[in-house]
């Protein structure tokens, strides 16, 4: 028997997706709330790293993964002068297994629709559009009252909420997020012939320019600056220093501008991050995913270190009879390592990017790749 026989998941992203799937699937009575109303609709594009194919091959979704994204294990970095020729083609590390991609790219709300739709087979009970009002703790769960009005009672309530938890502020553990000096453009774009695997650009007006196929006809497209106060600009403006960027980059990005009409289509957003060195938990309220920590996007990792938390955390409640804070604290003592170790990474890029130095990225990528290779 599990540790728990009802929890409380909140946030149905990826860390909470997950976790309300593997722990349905062991048994346990799992309600999910969300507080926005459609949790299919938002975000361009992702890029998930064979770690995190080896936890959805484990949720039972790897097939359906498999035929909504683009598999591939190549990696390209390209010149950013008029010629754009290709200064070298790099084999990516199957993180997940020589049975996996080394890499899968995909249309965000595809992903989430997926996480979702196997969520709702596993009987899991979802309500969208609300969330907690009240956390109540004693020794045996966690009383809830809900913005709905409506009440519950858990052994455990798991907070997947986000960068910006309102269940780590409900606990009152302060959390440090740094914005990491970088904002992104991304846009969803048709697809030209040639673009087969992820590439870069490093150099031009753009700090990191590149693109990732995301199904056969589509990719997504991003170039990084400066972080900037961008809630004033009109979509017409965001869509015209999209193009004002894409103009100093050729290859692909030739057939690529073209295509860039559609203000509606773009996206900004800042790198930021934080790490919570310990505890996760209060009680009997556990935060996992970007709640606990959050990395820039420069290694790819965050969807993996979602996954794997709800891996691991399903893995220690299945094999333990009854919770404590013990049993919780061993969650934190698991996963605190190799979340640390990839936000320092992800941070270290940022910081090299933002200094126009090369470091020596391909060496922290393989110290990466061998941490991640390893299970969680």
């Amino acid at each position: 028997m599990p540790a728990v026989s009802t929890v409380l998941v909140v946030g149905g992203g990826t860390a909470g997706t997950a976790a309300a799937i593997l722990l349905a699937e062991a048994g346990v009575a799992v309600d999910l709330v969300e507080l926005k109303p459609d949790i299919t609709a938002l975000g361009s594009g992702i890029t998930l790293q064979g770690n995190a194919l080896r936890v959805l091959r484990r949720l039972g979704v790897w097939e359906d993964v498999k035929r909504g994204g683009h598999s591939h294990n190549q990696l390209a970095l390209r010149a950013a002068g008029a010629a754009a020729g290709v200064i070298v083609k790099l084999d990516v590390d199957r993180t997940g297994g020589p049975d996996l991609p080394a890499t899968v790219g995909m249309y965000r709300p595809a992903l989430a629709r997926i996480l979702m739709d196997r969520v709702v087979a596993m009987g899991v009970k979802v309500r969208t559009g609300t969330t907690f009002a009240d956390l109540t703790q004693d020794s045996t769960g966690v009383t809830v009252e809900f913005t709905d009005g409506s009440t519950g009672r858990y052994d455990l309530v798991v907070g997947a909420d986000g960068i910006r938890s309102a269940t780590r502020q409900a606990l009152g553990i302060d959390a440090d997020i740094q914005g990491e000096s970088l904002g992104a453009w991304r846009v969803i774009v048709p697809r030209p012939a040639s673009v087969s695997h992820t590439e870069l650009y490093y150099g031009g007006p753009s700090y990191i320019s590149g693109y990732c196929p995301i199904n056969d006809r589509a990719m997504y497209a991003y170039f990084t600056e400066i972080a900037q106060d961008r809630m004033r600009t009109t979509p017409e403006e965001k869509l015209a220093i999209v193009r004002g960027f894409a103009e100093h980059y050729h290859g692909p990005w030739d057939e690529i501008r073209e295509t860039l009409t559609d203000p509606s289509a773009i996206h900004y957003t800042w790198f930021e991050s934080h790490l919570l060195d310990g505890p996760w938990h209060q009680g009997r309220v556990l935060l996992i995913g970007d709640a606990a920590h959050a990395c820039p996007p420069t290694l790819a990792q965050g969807a993996a270190m979602a996954l794997e938390d709800a891996h691991v955390l399903t893995d220690i409640l299945v094999n333990r009879d009854r919770v404590s804070d013990e049993v919780l604290e061993s969650f934190t003592m698991r996963r605190l390592p190799r979340t640390r170790a990839i936000v320092k990474a992800s941070r270290q890029i940022v910081r090299w990017t933002l200094a126009r130095d090369p470091g020596d990225v391909p060496a922290l990528q393989a110290q990466i790749a061998a941490l991640v290779t390893e299970p969680a």
